[in-house]
């Protein structure tokens, strides 16, 4: 019976590290679709967003399942806890690659990114694409210091959203409301991506130590 608790509360892991998966997945694909406007892509990336929220819904699931019939204590509650908030997160970063997908869709046949902001767009993809990996490898390995550097790539995210809403906001921008709007929402959502997988790694340092890292605001 232990034994198939154990691996029960590790099939949770594993679905945590292949959720990351996905959502990297996702928001890679949906960067490309925004700065090449492809609809068939960006439909795509909205489209497959249901198997991370069936994904979320299956975690979810056997957290509970287990809190009901093994009510877990001490490391073991903290595992089910913290799954069940770093699942939450992860779901919303599915979410933030499909909103950006969408924004692409909108703007179709145009590409949503002016030329000269084509270059930032790229970067805060990659930057993403960038947290949320080592964020999987954060929850694989339960990797406190690998935790820890995700604040400092955040801050780079960070740094690309300001570049971002400074080019948009300079008295030289001739691209119109339109996609002004759409560049700031998109921003947002990248920040947004990269909050959450850094929110992933804090609930790691806590499952790890059980000491609390306060939450991004």
């Amino acid at each position: 019976m232990r034994d198939t608790y154990h691996d029960e509360l590790d099939a949770i892991s594993s679905n945590l590290v292949e959720m990351t998966n996905q959502v990297g997945s996702a928001m890679s694909r949906a960067t490309t679709a925004l700065l090449d406007a492809d609809l068939a892509l960006a439909e795509k990336v909205i489209a497959d967003d249901e198997s991370v929220d069936a994904r979320y819904r299956d975690v979810e699931a056997r957290a509970f399942d287990l809190l009901a019939r093994q009510q877990p204590v001490a490391s073991d509650l903290r595992v089910l806890v913290t799954s069940l908030r770093m699942v939450a997160d992860l779901e919303r970063m599915g979410d933030n690659a499909v909103h950006i997908a969408k924004i692409a869709r909108r703007r179709y046949p145009a590409s949503a990114v002016p030329p000269k902001l084509r270059s930032t767009i790229l970067e805060m993809g990659h930057a993403a694409e960038e947290i949320v990996a080592k964020a999987g490898s954060v929850i694989a390995g339960r990797d406190v210091v690998m935790a820890a550097e995700l604040e400092k790539d955040d801050d780079v995210m960070d740094e690309l959203h300001r570049q971002l809403f400074r080019s948009i906001l300079d008295d030289t921008w001739s691209d119109g409301l339109e996609p002004a709007i759409d560049l700031t929402l998109a921003g947002r959502h990248y920040e947004r991506f990269a909050d959450h997988a850094v929110s992933v790694a804090r609930r790691v340092v806590y499952l790890v130590t059980g000491e609390r890292v306060p939450a991004i605001p």
